[in-house]
């Protein structure tokens, strides 16, 4: 794709409204997703006056959500790309909650580039959480399974 038309199509998305593009031209196929430009969770600290007349009562202090860790081995993506549990869609799935697997057992696939990686437990025990939907995309060291 052509320099000038991929400058084109991040400056379209990065005024508009639109979250995500995808453009697929031949054989070659471009992404954009915008970022947020707003980080979430993000806490800001006030300095009060220092020339009170009366002593203000204490304020409770904003409790801040600590996220949940499953109790067990945590199994995490090795790459970005398309999570699936099974190898074919009518196909049953690699792993179930509940099902016991061995260190080296495939758990899923993971689609990259055109590519299947098949995905290995690299703990030994059972499934007790699968922490993202089939089809859905993955980051590099996103939670995929929880084995305890």
């Amino acid at each position: 794709m052509d320099l000038r038309k991929l400058k084109t199509l991040i400056d379209l998305v990065a005024e508009s409204d639109i979250a995500e593009l995808e453009v697929t031209e031949g054989e070659g196929k471009v992404r954009i997703v915008k970022s947020s430009a707003m980080p979430q969770n993000q806490v800001v600290m006030m300095q009060q006056p220092q020339h009170q007349m009366m002593p203000a009562a204490p304020a409770a202090a904003p409790v801040a959500a600590a996220p949940v860790v499953p109790d067990g081995h945590i199994v995490k993506s090795p790459m970005v790309g398309t999570f699936y549990r099974s190898s074919s869609p009518g196909a049953a799935p690699f792993a179930d909650i509940g099902k016991s697997v061995n260190a080296g057992d495939t758990l899923c696939i993971i689609e990259a580039m055109k590519l299947l990686n098949e995905i290995e437990s690299d703990f030994s025990g059972t499934i007790k959480q699968i922490l993202v939907e089939n089809g859905q995309p993955v980051e590099y060291g996103q939670p995929l399974f929880v084995i305890g």
